[in-house]
């Protein structure tokens, strides 16, 4: 992914002789990497923790900045588009929470394997799915990442497995994913996220049990951003140390809006899992700047202040962006420049997500078996046939 984001840098300063004259007149420069003191994790049965002095190049920089910015931008637009009711269904929101997926997928390889619950459009893009696939999947439209069936929940691609729409119900499925991994005797591990709000669920217990009896690859991460749908995580658990919830599996809390401090703690879980040493579970404190989905204000639970406060002094972006100004790794024309290119490719995207057609009906029940011959499938009444292929 770094590669490819270099690449990207390199062709846009061709293409703009201005910016082409400001990078070669400050490239030389720039700090190519830098030391950062980070916030120290908490832990749980473990004797070691992550580093709390990690190193940050400059390209890894800027291609963190750019990720975040267009998971920021891209969920934005989503809100616009669904206001315009041009977006339909539900619609859950990942803004204020991209540290977390973009700090994970840093630490983790392409191979591995990851698995969420429905606020995914963050970690579709993450896993390679483009901002044009996703925003086309919103609106329901044939180049959609799921051919336009899936929506904002169910979206898919290589070794990430959704986007699930049942609460909780993706943790089991997660630990399967591990399962094959150790079955199979390879190096790859699966990262399984759920939210504070799904944590009390017995499924998710039993799952810990399993995972721990067996060893498996897996690193169990609860997204904390503080409130299960309307409802504060002090009024919803008994004890809000979800990093300590797996009891007999080690656990870590992370500062989910930092994020070296994501970075870090998931390439400690990572080195944990791969050495055979069974389950992690982590905790990444973090924050949502929208309402639970698109149906909540998000204002009637919190007040604005504490949204603005939030903003104003935890952004991740922000965060990531003073690091980069004040360490001399970027400039901020350059930054600036950015911001314009992001925005530019999620105003094309949108363009393609409204313009382009709508599956045919024909195609509705396609891809219900992998690698099968074609069968007929009922519809909503005996005499209306339609046809599955694979």
């Amino acid at each position: 992914m770094l590669t490819n984001i270099s690449n990207v840098l390199r062709a846009c300063a061709q293409r703009n002789g201005a910016a082409a004259v400001v990078s070669a007149r400050t490239y030389a420069d720039f700090t190519t990497q830098a030391t950062f003191e980070i916030k120290k994790c908490d832990v749980h049965k473990l004797d070691e923790a992550p580093a709390t002095q990690v190193v940050m190049t400059r390209d890894e920089g800027l291609q963190y900045y750019r990720t975040m910015q267009t998971m920021r931008r891209m969920e934005l637009k989503a809100d616009q588009l669904y206001k315009q009711k041009i977006i339909r269904g539900f619609c859950h929101l990942y803004d204020g929470q991209e540290a977390c997926a973009v700090g994970i997928e840093a630490s983790i390889n392409p191979t591995d394997h990851l698995i969420t619950a429905y606020r995914a459009h963050g970690y579709t893009l993450t896993r390679g799915g483009t901002v044009k696939e996703i925003m086309a999947e919103l609106t329901g439209r044939r180049g959609g990442i799921a051919k336009g069936k899936g929506g904002s929940m169910h979206m898919y691609c290589k070794n990430f497995y959704g986007g699930n729409g049942i609460v909780g119900a993706q943790v089991p499925l997660g630990a399967g994913v591990a399962l094959a991994c150790r079955y199979k005797g390879t190096d790859e591990l699966c990262v399984c996220l759920y939210g504070d709000g799904a944590a009390n669920q017995g499924q998710i217990f039993e799952t810990y049990n399993m995972a721990a009896l067996w060893k498996l690859p897996v690193i169990f991460i609860c997204e904390n951003n503080r409130y299960g749908m309307g409802t504060s995580v002090e009024r919803a658990a008994a004890s809000t140390d979800y990093f300590k919830r797996g009891e007999f599996i080690p656990g870590l809390r992370v500062d989910g809006m930092d994020i070296l401090c994501v970075r870090e703690a998931t390439r400690f879980a990572a080195d944990h899992c791969r050495s055979g040493k069974g389950p992690i579970l982590m905790e990444l404190q973090t924050y949502r700047y929208h309402g639970h989905s698109m149906s909540d204000p998000g204002v009637s639970y919190r007040t604005r202040e504490e949204i603005q406060e939030v903003r104003s002094k935890s952004d991740p972006i922000s965060l990531l962006k003073d690091r980069l100004l004040s360490n001399n790794m970027a400039s901020v024309e350059e930054l600036k420049e950015i911001d314009v290119e992001v925005r530019k490719e999620i105003e094309d995207a949108a363009q393609f997500a409204t313009t382009d057609p709508e599956p045919p009906l024909e195609e509705l029940c396609n891809h219900i078996f992998y690698n099968n011959p074609p069968v007929e499938v009922r519809g909503t009444n005996p005499w209306a046939k339609l046809k599955s292929l694979s």
